[in-house]
């Protein structure tokens, strides 16, 4: 059915008046929802997100209408059905959620269908953490999609909090239940991991800039299907990201520890469609476009750096009854050393997400994918930080480890 949103983004996207039947046209429907979507038209003018005008109807000149499309956009990019979230109520949840630590049972006085239909919406874009279900604790997300939701339903995103939360009692069961599902199913485990995978070069690679959504992806991946007019270049990448994953599994599976001829050869595959870079570490200077505050290697410091890096990961792999907190202070300091080392031309930070799910999975740690919610938190943490954020970024990984695990564990419960 068609809905408000989607004619106001037929009709925006446009560029120009439309009269109503050209709206219907637009969106392959039937002429018998002409009167429906002529209601639309009139109630986004009394809203003032279009204007009517003698050649028909078209967007309203303002911050708010464009707001309300770059959202739109960054759904229909994201997977994400907005006519889902574009919901006020909805937001009014999401509002006071963000201003407590976690959602619990006692949450506003919300009727238990909507709060359990609203963590589901959340949950099925990666936009929520749900610790538990009974009794109830969760965590969203917050990024800028929501951020955006909120200002657009006219809701102070300032007053939102961020405390720290630790995570690793509940990292701790659900790695004990994950390891018994995953000895009674091995197979069933191989099948789930690997529908990760699109996830994760998607929302790897569009860190990095590459245009392409994520239903392309999977049309591209899945269906082995080239969307109409995309650049090779950004089809190559994708394809040569997917093939630099399958590699790093075929190491993990067969317990090969990270080595740097390793972190070289998975650049290599990765960039394959730079073939003049791929595989080599760098001769000249380069920084971080937008980030001139996060400071790489020069080139004479990049090998002795990388020496040192890997000396200190083969001590590391070494040591006996390793904590999981150790082992995450260790990911992380590899995570961020490596980024900061920045030892090739282009796709440094690709490689970095590829070696660090690497090292989690050789410590029997499945982590797949960032969820999307998380993805604005990640770079915040890295790269889109001015100084090294270690701290930070460790509790990021605890929200991704747990993602991963609850996700994993469901699937293989099921």
């Amino acid at each position: 059915m068609v809905t408000k949103y989607d004619v106001f983004e037929i009709i925006y996207r446009n560029r120009s008046a439309m009269k109503p039947v050209e709206v219907v046209r637009k969106l392959n429907k039937d002429e018998k929802e002409y009167h429906v979507v002529h209601r639309y038209l009139r109630k986004l003018v009394n809203e003032k997100l279009l204007e009517k005008t003698k050649n028909g109807f078209q967007a309203e000149n303002s911050a708010r209408s464009e707001l309300l499309y770059n959202m739109i956009y960054y759904c229909v990019r994201n997977g994400i059905n907005y006519n889902f979230i574009l919901d006020k109520n909805f937001v009014k949840f999401i509002s006071k959620s963000l201003q407590k630590q976690e959602i619990t049972s006692k949450t506003g006085k919300i009727n238990p269908r909507t709060i359990k239909k609203y963590l589901k919406i959340l949950d099925k874009y990666g936009l929520i953490l749900i610790i538990s279900e009974k009794p109830l604790k969760a965590k969203i997300f917050y990024n800028v999609l929501l951020n955006n939701l909120l200002v657009y339903f006219g809701y102070d995103a300032l007053v939102l909090t961020e405390s720290p939360i630790d995570y690793i009692k509940a990292i701790q069961k659900e790695l004990v239940i994950h390891k018994r599902l995953k000895r009674k199913n091995e197979a069933r485990y191989q099948n789930i991991i690997n529908g990760f995978e699109i996830s994760f070069i998607y929302h790897s690679l569009s860190l990095e800039g590459n245009p392409i959504t994520l239903p392309d992806t999977i049309k591209i991946l899945k269906d082995n299907l080239i969307p109409a007019n995309m650049r090779t270049v950004d089809v190559d990448e994708i394809k040569d990201y997917r093939q630099a994953i399958f590699q790093m599994l075929k190491d993990v599976n067969e317990k090969k520890l990270l080595n740097l001829q390793m972190a070289l050869n998975y650049h290599k595959i990765a960039m394959n469609h730079k073939s003049e870079i791929a595989g080599k570490i760098r001769t000249v200077n380069v920084f971080i476009k937008g980030n001139l505050d996060f400071k790489v290697s020069s080139p004479k410091k990049i090998k002795p750096g990388l020496d040192k890096l890997f000396d200190t990961y083969n001590e590391f792999a070494k040591k006996k009854n390793k904590s999981l907190n150790e082992i995450l202070d260790f990911v992380v300091y590899f995570h961020n050393e490596f980024q900061h080392i920045h030892p090739f031309e282009d796709g440094n930070s690709r490689i970095t997400r590829l070696i660090t799910f690497h090292l989690l999975q050789a410590f029997a740690i499945p982590v797949f994918d960032i969820p999307f919610g998380l993805l604005d938190e990640y770079l915040d943490s890295t790269k889109g930080s001015k100084k090294r954020e270690d701290e930070k970024l460790h509790q990021n990984f605890q929200k991704i480890i747990l993602f991963n695990l609850k996700k994993i564990n469901e699937k293989l419960n099921e």
